[in-house]
C-alpha cells in the first residue's frame, strides 16, 4: 500500500481524539511531502540535524515534534519552530529549552519521558524521579515552555500483557500528576505512547498521542 493509503487506513483504526505522529526519520523529504499531500500535518523526528534540513524544505504549516533524545546543545537548532518535544527527562535540558524558546519568542511544548520499559536502553525518568521532579515544581519559573504530558516507550516483546502493563503503570503516573500537580493546568492532557507494533494497546491504555513510522513509510533507509 502507498504511503497515502497507509495513513487514511490508520486514521481509520485511531479514535479522532488520539494524535497520529507521522515517525519520519531517515526516511526522505518526499516520503513526508507524500504523507502530507495525503493530509498529515503532525511529524516526528529524532536528530536535530536531519529535522533541521528536512524543515526548510518542507510545507510551513508542518507540526513538528522532536522524539529522540535531545542533547542540550542541539535545542537553540530546533527551537525556532518546534512544536513538541516528546523526550524531556532533566531540569538542566527543560532549563535549555526555556532559554531557546524565549530567545525565538517561541512557547515550546514539553513532554516527560519516563522510562517504564525492562530494556536497560531506554532512557527517562523512573515513575518515582517523575513524580519527585514535578512535585518539586522548579519548572513553574521557567519561560516559554508548557509540560505537557509524559512519553514512554513499552519493552519490545510479543508478549502483550508486558506491553500492557507497562502502559497501565504510565496512565496511572499521568492521571496522579493529572489529578495533583496540575489541577489548575489544562495543557497537562498528552499522554505520548504506542508505536507501529503496540500502538493499538497504548490506545485502549488511554494514549492521546502515537508515534507510528513503519506502518506508514515501511522499513527506514538507513
Amino acid at each position: 500500500m502507498s504511503i497515502a493509503g497507509n495513513i487514511t487506513e490508520l486514521k481509520k483504526s485511531l479514535p479522532q481524539e488520539v494524535t497520529l505522529v507521522a515517525v519520519s526519520k531517515f526516511h526522505p523529504a518526499e516520503a513526508l511531502q507524500e504523507a502530507y499531500n495525503a493530509g498529515q500535518r503532525v511529524f516526528g523526528e529524532s536528530r536535530a540535524q536531519e529535522l533541521t534540513s528536512k524543515q526548510k524544505v518542507l510545507p510551513e504549516d508542518i507540526e513538528w515534534h522532536f522524539i529522540g533524545t535531545l542533547q542540550t546543545n542541539k535545542a537553540k537548532d530546533i527551537a525556532p519552530f518546534i512544536h513538541t518535544i516528546h523526550s524531556v527527562d532533566s531540569l538542566k535540558l527543560l532549563k535549555e529549552i526555556s532559554k531557546q524558546a524565549v530567545k525565538n519568542n517561541q512557547t515550546i511544548h514539553v513532554l516527560l519521558e519516563v522510562h517504564i520499559a525492562k530494556e536497560e536502553s531506554k532512557h527517562g525518568f523512573t515513575p518515582q524521579e517523575c513524580l519527585d521532579f514535578c512535585k518539586k515544581q522548579e519548572w513553574e519559573e521557567l519561560e516559554n515552555i508548557q509540560i505537557s504530558g509524559l512519553m514512554s516507550m513499552a519493552t519490545y516483546t510479543e508478549d502483550e500483557r508486558i506491553i500492557r502493563d507497562e502502559f497501565r503503570t504510565l496512565y496511572q503516573l499521568f492521571t496522579e500528576l493529572k489529578n495533583n500537580i496540575f489541577i489548575n493546568k489544562p495543557s497537562f492532557k498528552e499522554l505520548s505512547m504506542g508505536m507501529s507494533h503496540d500502538y493499538a494497546i497504548a490506545v485502549e491504555e488511554g494514549s492521546t498521542m502515537v508515534r507510528i513510522g513503519t506502518s506508514i513509510f515501511g522499513e527506514r533507509e538507513y
